[in-house]
């Protein structure tokens, strides 16, 4: 399904812009790294799914 790929291109390209975000700013929160790891599993997830 290219809704998956698409979607999975999204979170891709969200969590590839907050982790530079977070990096350039030095922000830190201590859920963050949770959330960025669930992020990336899902975007991987849908990305390979149309594969």
């Amino acid at each position: 399904m290219k809704l998956n790929k698409k979607l999975g291109l999204l979170l891709l390209g969200i969590w590839v812009a907050l982790s530079g975000l977070f990096s350039l700013f030095s922000i830190s929160v201590s859920w963050l790294g949770t959330i960025m790891a669930l992020l990336a599993i899902v975007a991987g997830v849908l990305v390979l799914l149309d594969r």
